[in-house]
């Protein structure tokens, strides 16, 4: 794949002729519904019919009600998919979701399940307390493993994916000695561990974001961890980029002194926020799918820009009722950086959040770089 940044007074049309290949190919690649309208600095995904030369292991969290279709376009790309998310309780009890379907589809494509567990509470958000109960009390630890095991075997799923968030800085040797007991009884009976983190840059980052999370430790007991490098910019923050490269590598850099860069997993975005501007504490950005952010951008005739340092596409617009707005969004270009990220650091490959949101562009770039190993 090639990729062209549109300059003033180009069409698809042009595009489309200098580079050999039709209008209908380019729009469909590049998720364009009106071919008359580009915006000055858009990303633009040219097909070289160049095959991917490296496997690589691609995870895709979904959460429920993705549709069939989407899900048959991204399974053939993934090693593993995480239906999003069993919950934790303070006893160990896990409630489930429906996922059959999911689980399903995921072994006709050779796709292996990862049962996603988490500690998110009933008000939507994670828990410290969950946490706290399962890390700090043996027989609720003792619960979730048992039935953990149960679920596995019942719904055919390849192995866990554990991801606790708002963990407590005075619970890191409860979590990682749940981590030890979850990994022990899950290889003993033929089951991975997959752990979930968050994006750390030293030992002695604080905050409850990052202290309970022991990189060292998660590379001891799992057999991949998935580093979530995304939410710079997120809902409440000022604007920005959401994955920016720069920040990643400050992640990685410390990340592979402490975990095999053979089992990392790279946190790979797949969303951009609209922010209101001017941005105020406590306003909540909207989310914007990556496809929806071009379209957004072509509409409104904005010029989109291009973060070096980041590695990431921004516009500012007026929405109809008059209000100033910035988007960052990710696109080929931010996509290709990420993805060199992989290769430069060894890494076991990457973990999308989440495969419901539509980008053709991202999944063009993805296949020309890699294809999906692929377990089962």
């Amino acid at each position: 794949m090639r990729i062209y940044v549109v300059r003033r007074g180009d069409s698809l049309y042009s595009i489309a002729k200098t580079a050999g290949v039709s209008v209908r190919t380019l729009a469909r690649i590049n998720a364009v519904s009106d071919a008359s309208r580009l915006c000055v600095g858009q990303a633009i995904v040219i097909p070289d019919g160049a095959l991917p030369d490296r496997e690589t292991e691609i995870c895709g969290c979904a959460c429920p009600g993705i549709g069939s279709r989407e899900l048959e376009e991204i399974l053939p790309r993934l090693t593993y998919l995480c239906p999003f998310s069993w919950r934790i309780d303070s006893g160990g009890g896990i409630m489930p979701i429906v996922d059959e379907d999911m689980i399903s589809a995921a072994r006709r494509h050779g796709c292996a399940a990862l049962l996603t567990l988490t500690n998110i509470g009933s008000n939507g958000g994670f828990s410290s307390e969950i946490a706290h109960e399962v890390f700090t009390n043996a027989a609720s630890q003792r619960s979730l493993i048992e039935n953990a095991l149960s679920v596995l075997r019942r719904r055919g799923y390849y192995g866990v994916n554990l991801n606790i968030g708002y963990a407590q800085p005075y619970d890191r040797e409860g979590y990682n000695e749940l981590l030890k007991r979850l990994s022990e009884s899950l290889h003993a009976n033929g089951y991975t561990l997959t752990s979930t983190v968050a994006p750390k840059t030293s030992d002695t980052q604080h905050g409850i974001l990052y202290t309970a999370h022991d990189y060292e430790a998660h590379g001891v007991y799992s057999d991949r961890v998935v580093i979530m490098t995304y939410e710079w910019g997120y809902t409440y923050s000022p604007p920005r980029a959401v994955s920016p490269v720069n920040e990643m590598r400050r992640v990685l850099d410390y990340a592979v002194t402490r975990i095999p860069p053979q089992k990392i997993l790279l946190g790979f975005s797949n969303y951009g926020y609209n922010w209101r501007l001017p941005w105020r504490q406590g306003q909540p950005a909207q989310v914007i799918s990556n496809a929806a952010a071009a379209e957004l951008a072509a509409s409104v005739f904005a010029q989109i820009g291009f973060d070096e340092g980041a590695k990431a596409p921004h516009f500012n617009y007026t929405d109809p009722d008059g209000v100033r707005r910035e988007v960052w969004f990710e696109d080929a270009r931010s996509a290709a950086a990420r993805l060199s990220l992989v290769r430069e650091y060894a890494l076991a490959g990457i973990s999308i959040w989440t495969v419901n949101m539509k980008n053709p562009t991202g999944l063009a770039i993805l296949d020309s770089e890699f294809s999906a190993e692929k377990l089962i």
